[in-house]
């Protein structure tokens, strides 16, 4: 069985904030020939490097193909928030797997967060990786969920600090009047995921890994031994690894059917001053609402402020970033109105039907397997998933992996044309009942 797709149109990100303030890149080859090895992973971004450090510390050699540049996606471009949890209410899966099998899902979400917090610590990885999180109540009833999410995680043993605010409180985390509570998290935070992508790149050479850049796979010749086709190589290899999310494109029909790509983006402030920054966000925390269309926003080592959301399904980006992202920031922030934006960017996030990440094999093909679809959650689910997938792969009996791979994931309906304007329309629904 043969796949075959045009190679992705190359886009530009160098306005980030990120890329421009990134370690040095390294200049990696495109792959050239023909290659062997135990596993092929396609993507470059936390995913695949994941898997591939993962695989590599079990003794299996890789080879690593990215259409691009390591970190090209939304691995180097989102906002950086490392925030707990792998979904958006895991308890809907009880009929599937179990209320066990849901409390499993759960200590994985926090597991999630350790792992990048080892990754970090074992490679030395500079990515301003800095502790301390606040979810944001828009109403009322968001606080009390909080209450039930902080009794959920005492009951799971959450080693981190974790505390209810009320409104008078709420200056001491963000200086906004806009909000009436929140619930700080001192196991999340905030760094800079383009310096966290090269970082493992790094880590994945000196594990023996063969990474390729400017390399998309234009198809896939699948079999007990699949054949993985560039421009100007191939790669044969035992098991392969699909770790593109939403940007699959038409590489596997089956897999990009299930998976949303949404638009969300983020403006740069120029540097603030230390009083500004203070004022903003007195403990230097990451912080996100609770809105359909929700902003998150924190600041960066160097004191700007990194301010995104606005998620799109319409397939359409903004024309002017900043001039659709700057009213967004000064309804929050009206002391910003003088405030230069330095940078602006976007990208797309995968979004599954049911915001669980897919991990799993495909059924018809057994040793193909993916990761995607982390809905928000990209930078922690990531770690996790390439974790599961390694034990998977190399015969590990985790248990993990099963409990996602389990789980059934719907197609989108209405075709690559029709799927986002009718997830818009949905959407456009869910951000009409905010209002009620």
């Amino acid at each position: 069985m043969t796949a075959r797709v045009q190679p992705p149109a190359q886009s530009d990100h160098t306005a980030s904030y990120y890329a421009a303030s990134s370690l040095p890149q390294p200049v990696l080859p495109a792959l050239q020939g023909e290659l062997r090895a135990d596993v092929c992973v396609v993507g470059g971004g936390f995913s695949g490097l994941n898997t591939a450090i993962e695989l590599a510390q079990r003794g299996l050699s890789v080879v690593l193909l990215e259409a691009h540049k390591i970190g090209w996606g939304a691995s180097g471009r989102n906002g950086g928030q490392l925030i707990r949890g792998v979904g958006h209410g895991v308890d809907q899966f009880s009929n599937v797997i179990g209320t066990d099998g849901v409390r499993q899902l759960k200590l994985m979400g926090l597991e999630a967060v350790e792992i990048v917090r080892q990754r970090v610590e074992q490679f030395q990885i500079p990515c301003d990786l800095t502790w301390g999180y606040c979810d944001l109540a828009n109403k009322p009833r968001d606080l009390e969920g909080f209450a039930e999410d902080a009794a959920e995680l005492r009951e799971l043993g959450y080693r981190h600090e974790t505390r209810l605010l009320q409104a008078d409180e709420m200056h001491s985390v963000v200086g906004s009047n806009r909000y009436v509570g929140g619930l700080i998290d001192m196991g999340s935070g905030h760094l800079h995921p383009l310096n966290l992508a090269l970082g493992e790149a790094a880590a994945a050479q000196q594990l023996g890994v063969q990474l390729f850049e400017q390399s998309a796979v234009t198809r896939i010749d699948y079999g007990p031994e699949v054949k993985v086709h560039t421009a100007q190589g191939t790669v044969r290899a035992k098991t392969l690894v699909l770790g593109c999310n939403a940007y699959l494109n038409h590489l596997n029909p089956e897999l990009s059917g299930k998976v949303l790509p949404a638009g969300s983006y983020i403006i740069a402030t120029e540097p603030l001053s230390e009083a500004q920054a203070h004022a903003l966000l007195p403990q230097n925390m990451a912080v996100c609402d609770q809105r359909v269309a929700l902003d998150y926003y924190r600041l960066s080592a160097d004191r700007r402020l990194l301010f995104g959301g606005a998620c799109h399904y319409s397939g359409r980006d903004p024309a002017d970033i900043g001039a659709y992202m700057r009213p967004k920031m000064l309804e929050v922030f009206p002391q910003l109105v003088g405030v230069k934006i330095d940078y602006q960017w976007g990208g797309m996030i995968g979004i599954g039907a049911n915001r669980l990440p897919q991990i799993g094999r495909l059924a018809d093909q057994p040793n193909v397997y993916y990761a995607q679809a982390y809905s928000g959650h990209g930078v922690n689910a990531t770690h996790l998933a390439g974790k599961l997938l390694a034990e998977a792969i190399s015969g590990q009996q985790g248990g993990g992996f099963d409990l996602f791979a389990n789980v059934p994931h719907m197609t989108f309906p209405g075709g690559k044309h029709l799927r986002s304007p009718l997830l818009a329309l949905g959407m456009l629904w869910h951000r009409m009942k905010e209002l009620i």
